[in-house]
């Protein structure tokens, strides 16, 4: 072997070690972190923000989410009973929460901060709660504003507007299987009307109903878009394209309107239990509620004044029906299946 390639190999020889040394540590530093899987319906967009704010806060924790509207995330979750995949639920809706805290699959916990979530947001049946709430959303009509003109309709100001004949085929609503803002809006129709009457309603507007569509903002974005006249959805998706110069009115029917609230839980059996609490512990914070309210307008917490956006139907809160949510969970089953028996021949296809 000449003195050169001994010279070579004795520099290549110093240069992988090195590698291997620096390889060696980047693996410490990724194994350092505890990955957490995240199941949630929150909207795309605000994945990243909450993710980045999360990790800001808890640099030895990654958010890896796993994301679907209301009903494929609730569903998936209640498949998966016996082979849990999700760490920590953040952000779907309380009624979906309370099915699964009735088949035993989250576990108690109460956040840092707890004393400062208002007790509409908060399972005070026990000292350990099994969810705590977020924020709240509520049920609205979306209507397209030069759409009605084009068509000489007027914007509908109740629920019952919406069975007048002029509105045949141009009404989109959430599926309620699919969507948590769907569901809230049959819930409160059965709670609010009555099982008989809300039904009687439902068969009415089905008449109308154009399709219905696999997600709760979709219908105020669609009727936005001029895609169709009325959009039944909930209100931040209307005023934000309102905001941006769409053609569009955001309406609260007078009748009362159904809400839900967005909420966080562990699953019962994570083997990341102490990174899960991390997670609960900053969705229920001053920092995580001033984020929500980039999308929502009632939060969770008590020292967190949320600022409401230009044109954001300043009556909401006055029209919130009294939401039985443990009754809502209870038999969401039944509605989800005697629904789908009599409107599912309408239903959009699943994109």
């Amino acid at each position: 072997m000449t003195r050169t390639t001994e010279r070579v190999l004795r520099a290549w020889a110093t240069v992988t070690a090195g590698a291997f040394a620096l390889g060696v540590g980047f693996v410490a530093d990724a194994d350092a972190k505890t990955a957490l899987k995240v199941y949630t319906a929150l909207e795309e967009e605000q994945l990243p923000i909450y993710k980045e704010a999360f990790e800001k806060a808890y640099p030895d924790i990654e958010i890896n989410w796993q994301r679907d509207s209301t009903g494929v995330i609730t569903a998936r979750l209640l498949a998966e009973k016996d082979n849990r995949q999700a760490d920590v639920i953040w952000g779907l809706a309380a009624t979906s929460l309370m099915l699964l805290d009735k088949n035993g699959m989250l576990d108690g916990y109460k956040p840092k901060g707890y004393d400062q979530i208002k007790d509409q947001f908060k399972d005070t049946r026990s000292d350990k709660p099994t969810w705590v709430g977020m924020d709240a959303w509520a049920a609205a009509v979306c209507f397209n504003t030069a759409e009605g003109e084009k068509l000489g309709i007027a914007a509908p100001k109740t629920w019952a507007d919406l069975l007048k004949p002029e509105y045949k085929g141009h009404i989109v609503m959430p599926n309620p299987g699919s969507s948590g803002t769907g569901f809230l809006t049959v819930s409160s129709w059965l709670q609010s009307m009555g099982k008989e009457g809300g039904w009687a309603y439902m068969d009415k507007l089905h008449e109308n109903i154009n399709s219905y569509l696999h997600s709760g903002s979709k219908p105020c974005k669609s009727a936005a878009a001029g895609e169709y006249l009325v959009g039944i959805s909930f209100a931040y998706p209307g005023v934000n394209l309102m905001n941006q110069g769409a053609p569009v009115q955001v309406i609260l029917p007078s009748e009362g309107i159904g809400w839900d609230m967005e909420a966080t839980a562990i699953m019962k059996g994570t083997p990341h239990f102490e990174a899960a609490k991390a997670v609960a512990d900053f969705s229920a914070s001053a920092e995580a509620n001033a984020l929500y309210n980039n999308s929502y307008q009632v939060l969770a917490r008590k020292d967190v004044n949320a600022k409401v956006p230009e044109n954001y139907p300043a009556n909401e809160g006055e029209l919130l029906i009294n939401n039985d949510f443990y009754w809502a969970a209870e038999n969401r089953e039944a509605i989800l299946q005697e629904w789908q028996k009599r409107y599912g021949s309408k239903d959009a296809p699943k994109s």
